[in-house]
């Protein structure tokens, strides 16, 4: 694996659109930012969507971890869109 691959991350709610770029020595950081969006009265990312985002960031970080220096494995899954009938209320 190449020490500069960038995880993103994207949602999409309504007219708006999330997208978090990110390499994994900054996985703690996307994950508090997170947590501030949800935080923010002035945007519609809910704590919900910051939770399915978290795991998300977390199984991205899993499925990195897993593939050792096999370099034969299966691709990792680099681009994570949310679907929007992931958040619906």
């Amino acid at each position: 694996m190449n020490d500069d691959d960038i995880n993103v991350l994207a949602l999409v709610k309504g007219n708006e659109r999330y997208i978090f770029l990110y390499d994994d020595s900054q996985r703690a950081e996307t994950l508090r930012i997170l947590g501030r969006y949800a935080s923010n009265p002035e945007l519609s990312f809910s704590w919900y969507d910051a939770a399915v985002m978290s795991q998300k960031v977390r199984q991205m970080s899993a499925g990195n971890s897993n593939s050792g220096n096999n370099h034969a494995s299966k691709p990792k899954n680099r681009i994570s869109l949310a679907q929007p009938l992931d958040f619906e209320e």
